[in-house]
């Protein structure tokens, strides 16, 4: 740890090229301003969104800061789109449409029907969810929810279903709609690379980080995440075609499937009584992530442009309105056309380009520090890179067609960090010559570089104090000067944890309801993830569990490789321990919420062979970390 763990101002360079931002964008357009508080009919009371247990989730109040001008530590850029996100409250739309926005990262959609209301993206956490349906209660009134819709499979726009309706709501009737593959993309995403996502998420949404103007300021599609309890009920409704049209309380929806867009699963509705249009997250006010920095799969900007004229072409001659599921509402029936327009030609030229320049020899580092953007597109707000950039954008685009390899035969087998960290800084003559070189280029305000080369006296020697302030200096000034939210936040995150240590994971996305929404196929395969290889070479194990409802299960453990087959059959044949007992034990044993040793004293349970064989199976499943080390080794 740091003797000095204090954050810096902004050096003068940075201060220089964030004024010269002002110079070179319409800060005088006023538009959207107009546009973020068009509707506005009041906020909640209280500031703090508290847990049960009294840990605040969600604070109203902690972006007030910026109302203020912006300060050095900020690029203005930035700091107007998150003044925008930050305004909180219920919006009217147009009449019987309403949005709960800065309650969470997303935004809550409330479409009046004839009985009640229909819920769209309930946020991420209960606490959240339920708070932002009080504040429209509130003001419209005591409606029942009379059904939910979740837009596409990421945790923020179902994970707080549970502070809006209940299991035995769904029980009832009440319909909960998504798009077709949404239950199986919700799961795998959040729980099998979930450690790792969660934090890295961390970092990229900068929950750790002190809001302020030296601190966190937003994420650019929103503020951060919410830290409340993330929940899932399965939808009951499926949408499987575009042209699907259905109509829950009297409200009539007609929808567009839009898969491998912004999420492998995904959705657009259009309101026709309301002449209104959900794009959901495909056409937001920035740019979006085709890699997110968090992981994930890499997202088809092909696609994406090819929905967003087809929606273009099937919706906007009745539409008077488009809304998302984050930001603000764009009113009018040449304005809606002209956004949607204008985000098709984003997400187009990128992948064209980037196609182009590859073809060319070039590399996607070097495309992303050559290719620019059109004139017209880089003049209009909405096309910013506060949440994805062009240049992580373009590199995905590369990495979905060619991959991690570049061609060049000397990236073909590098060292990994540590070791290539070693050898660089032996090169050089040692950490202290690096680090005098270091201090130069800072003083030259190359702090790119600096962040680069000291890396490698961290990752050689991770507990050298200078190296550690020196990185944590450099990184925050990048951050600084940072337009992209998600940028700044791992700047600064990384710069925390370098003076003050690991801060972990502080939302977790790998909820028991997205636990309990497992397929026996998808829990197996989560299992097998967590099998430590080089431990498990010499163990040859067959388990077999003959569920009292459906086909039985039968998992093997071999080569350092869990497999499972369903049914009977030569891989079934011969196990080591033969169990009979229902799918919630099964469940329990397999999740680790209950021991294997407890199952032959249970009633109803039958066990036949070693039941020692099960628990040394389990035995040699490895558990996530969820601090991981980013900035060090």
């Amino acid at each position: 740890m740091l003797g000095n763990t204090e954050s810096k101002p902004a050096e003068q360079p940075i201060a220089e090229a964030n004024q010269a931002v002002r110079q070179r964008f319409p800060f005088d357009d006023t538009q959207d301003l107009q546009d973020a508080r068009r509707g506005f009919m009041g906020t909640a009371q209280e500031n703090v969104i508290r847990a049960e247990d009294g840990s605040v989730v969600w604070d109203l109040g902690a972006y007030g800061f910026l109302r203020q001008d912006c300060p050095d530590t900020a690029n203005p850029s930035l700091w107007r789109q998150s003044r925008l996100a930050a305004d909180h409250g219920l919006f009217e739309v147009v009449e019987g449409l309403y949005q709960v926005r800065g309650f969470d990262l997303s935004n809550m959609t409330l479409v009046e029907g004839e009985r009640g209301v229909l819920v769209i993206d309930p946020l991420l956490c209960a606490e959240t969810a339920a708070a932002a349906l009080a504040l429209y209660r509130a003001h419209r009134g005591d409606r029942p929810v009379t059904g939910v819709l979740y837009t596409h499979s990421h945790a923020d726009h179902f994970g707080g279903v549970r502070g809006v309706i209940g299991d035995q709501d769904v029980a009832a009737g009440l319909p909960v709609i998504a798009p077709e593959g949404f239950l199986e993309h919700a799961v795998s995403e959040n729980v099998y690379a979930g450690a790792a996502m969660n934090r890295r998420a961390a970092y990229m949404y900068g929950a750790a980080l002190p809001r302020g103007a030296r601190g966190q300021i937003g994420a650019g599609l929103g503020q951060t995440l919410s830290t409340g309890s993330v929940g899932l009920i399965p939808p009951t409704l499926h949408i499987t075609r575009t042209g699907q049209t259905e109509t829950v309380d009297g409200i009539r929806m007609v929808f567009q499937l839009t898969p491998g867009t912004e999420a492998p699963a995904e959705l657009n509705i259009h309101f026709p009584d309301h002449a209104a249009l959900c794009m959901a997250e495909n056409a937001t006010h920035n740019l979006h992530n085709l890699l997110t920095l968090r992981g994930a799969q890499v997202r088809d900007p092909r696609e994406w442009a090819r929905y967003l004229t087809e929606a273009i072409s099937l919706f906007v001659d009745a539409t008077d309105v488009a809304f998302a599921s984050h930001h603000w509402p764009v009113w009018g029936h040449d304005r809606v056309p002209a956004f949607l327009s204008e985000q098709r030609d984003l997400y187009a030229y990128l992948h064209d380009q980037t196609l182009r320049m590859l073809n060319e020899g070039l590399t996607g580092l070097e495309i992303a520090e050559t290719i620019e953007m059109p004139p017209a597109l880089e003049r209009a707000w909405h096309t910013h890179g506060y949440y994805g950039s062009v240049s992580h954008n373009t590199k995905a685009v590369y990495q979905r067609y060619l991959g991690w390899f570049d061609g060049n035969p000397a990236h073909l087998w590098e060292h990994p960090p540590v070791g290539a960290a070693r050898r660089y800084v032996e090169f050089m003559g040692g950490a202290e010559e690096v680090l005098r070189r270091a201090r130069q280029s800072f003083a030259d305000s190359d702090f790119r570089w600096v962040a680069q080369v000291v890396n490698h006296v961290l990752f050689a020697d991770p507990d050298h104090a200078e190296a550690r302030q020196l990185q944590a200096d450099a990184l925050e000034q990048l951050g600084y000067g940072s337009e992209n939210g998600t940028w700044r936040n791992f700047y600064l995150t990384g710069a925390l944890e370098l003076r003050h240590g690991p801060i972990g994971t502080p939302t977790s996305t790998v909820a028991p309801d997205l636990l309990a929404a497992l397929t026996p196929d998808q829990l197996c395969d989560a299992l097998a993830i967590r099998v430590d290889g080089p431990r498990a070479w010499d163990a040859d194990i067959t388990v077999r569990f003959d569920l009292r409802s459906g086909d039985p299960l039968t998992l093997r453990l071999r080569n350092g490789v869990l497999t499972h087959v369903t049914g009977t059959g030569p891989a079934a044949a011969d196990p080591d321990v033969e169990i009979t007992l229902d799918e919630a034990t099964l469940r329990a044993v397999l999740l680790g919420t209950a021991s294997p040793h407890e199952l032959s004293g249970r009633t109803g349970i039958q066990v036949t062979g070693d039941p020692g064989k099960l628990a040394e199976l389990l035995g040699h499943l490895s558990t996530p970390d969820p601090g991981f080390a980013i900035v060090t080794p």
